[in-house]
């Protein structure tokens, strides 16, 4: 890593030793100078990793005295108990979550107050794509692009994947219009109408879209927020059910941020070639990485059954609605779909971003990226060190958002309107789930900069969510 970096690898090392209680709660870390012998570092290396630390309360500082482990460490949430699985079932997606999408709100609990600033990978990669567009030449605008996608982009793609782990060729990706079109050509060329498929729960409500669209039943698999879905209750549902796919997330998964293990990857590729399943790979956060990007889970997998999606909506621009797909055993199919579904893609646009990515852009767009996201979130996390009562916050080491658990008294979805009407929006726990669960949570973003105005929305929510509620009108699943 990086000189500029250490403070990262350092912070990365002492949070490591407060899990394995190295320390326990109230004991005093080292001083700043043993760190700096130790680690190599600088006193202000040493200072920024403490303070960053500090400002997740996970270590306190006092004054003439050092840094201690906090006495309520951690107020994160523990990896979910196990709960009752419950027996496949169809999805009705509330319409709360159309609500949210109109009002451009899913990573933002105050959409209006944009600043309208492009950061500099915005500018570069906006630049790449005008080019491109200006080197049109004669008849070019009459003719689609192939169904796989811009050839460049896809050598531009595959080397991306080269560096995590991931020997893939260009010929074995897809370019499709965005992670969620991937994710819809994955469970249609490996599923069929009334099909089982397993997802993660609490887990991503774009998936519960998606298959009741294609009217496909569901089983939810308990997953924590430390290290996602528990591959037991995972293994208890194959034996239960025939379950035809898998949904997962193993790099930072929504609502909460979890990481899979290695051993949890290769138990669950066991379980794919022992159930003869289908496992579909939603790698959408994995750039966002704080430290080391994870190597996707695709990338242990040698019985080609697993199907990777993703896209640069959550690492680069929501707008640019291009994403990519390795189909393994299903990937010709794939390609017809595709073909069905979206015909072809911008050729120009797929081509500035593949010279952006060729240009070094990207690379230098995520770097500032991890950097601005990991402060994001730890201002998030000190900011919910001040609401009262109990409060479990994730704390993830990468993606877009934490994953909060309140009172069990707490009802976030009927809240939703009293916030609307204080000019909050806020995203409910039961939007990731189909069976009701998780009205105590909600999902907070670190997505954007934290103005004046975002913190004093933030600040609104403690006095809503505590106080007397009325019954809420959205449609929810049925329990």
């Amino acid at each position: 890593m990086a000189q500029e970096y250490r403070y990262l690898q350092l912070e990365a090392w002492l949070l490591q030793c407060l899990k394995e209680q190295r320390w326990r709660p109230g004991e005093r870390l080292p001083s700043i100078r043993s760190l700096c012998r130790e680690h190599g570092v600088s006193k202000a290396t040493a200072q920024h990793a403490l303070q960053r630390l500090e400002a997740q309360g996970l270590v306190e500082a006092r004054p003439k005295a050092g840094h201690f482990v906090s006495q309520q460490i951690p107020r994160a949430q523990p990896p979910l108990s196990r709960t009752r699985i419950e027996a496949p079932r169809p999805v009705t997606v509330s319409d709360l979550l159309l609500d949210i999408m109109r009002r451009s709100a899913a990573f933002d609990i105050l959409p209006e107050s944009h600043s309208g600033e492009l950061p500099p990978g915005i500018v570069a990669l906006n630049r790449s794509i005008g080019r491109s567009l200006r080197r049109q030449k004669g008849e070019d605008y009459q003719y689609y692009d192939e169904p796989a996608g811009d050839g460049g982009l896809r050598e531009q793609l595959a080397l991306h994947l080269s560096r995590r782990g991931l020997q893939v060729g260009p010929e074995h990706l897809c370019i499709t219009s965005g992670c969620q079109h991937a994710l819809f050509l994955a469970l249609m060329a490996c599923c069929k109408r009334g099909d089982v498929v397993a997802v993660e729960s609490p887990g991503f409500y774009g998936v519960m879209q998606l298959i009741e669209q294609l009217e496909l039943r569901v089983v939810e698999v308990p997953a924590s927020s430390e290290t996602g879905m528990d591959i037991d209750a995972l293994e208890e549902v194959l034996r239960r059910w025939q379950v035809r796919a898998c949904i997962v997330s193993p790099a930072f998964a929504t609502p909460g941020g979890a990481l899979m293990g290695d051993s949890s990857k290769r138990r669950l590729l066991a379980l794919a070639e022992q159930y003869d399943l289908a496992v579909i790979e939603d790698d959408i956060y994995a750039d966002t990485a704080f430290g080391a990007v994870p190597d996707p889970l695709k990338a242990l997998d040698t019985e080609d059954r697993v199907i990777l999606c993703s896209s640069f909506s959550k690492c680069l621009s929501r707008d640019l609605r291009l994403g990519w797909i390795s189909g393994g055993r299903w990937h010709a199919r794939i390609l017809h779909l595709k073909l069905m579904t979206q015909l072809a893609s911008s050729r120009f646009l797929q081509r500035g971003v593949a010279e952006f990515m060729a240009d070094g852009g990207l690379t230098a767009h995520l770097r500032r990226l991890r950097i601005e996201l990991r402060e994001r979130r730890d201002h998030l996390l000190a900011l919910l060190q001040a609401w009262p009562g109990e409060v479990r916050v994730s704390a993830p080491q990468g993606g877009l958002a934490v994953w909060v658990e309140l009172a069990d008294t707490v009802d976030t979805l009927a809240i939703y309107p009293e916030a609307l009407s204080a000019g909050v929006v806020i995203t409910p726990g039961p939007l990731f789930s189909v069976s009701g669960k998780f009205k105590n949570c909600l999902r907070l973003s670190f997505a954007h900069a934290w103005t004046n105005a975002r913190e004093a929305a933030l600040k609104q929510l403690p006095e809503l969510l505590y106080q007397p509620i009325q019954s809420c009108n959205f449609r929810q699943s049925p329990p």
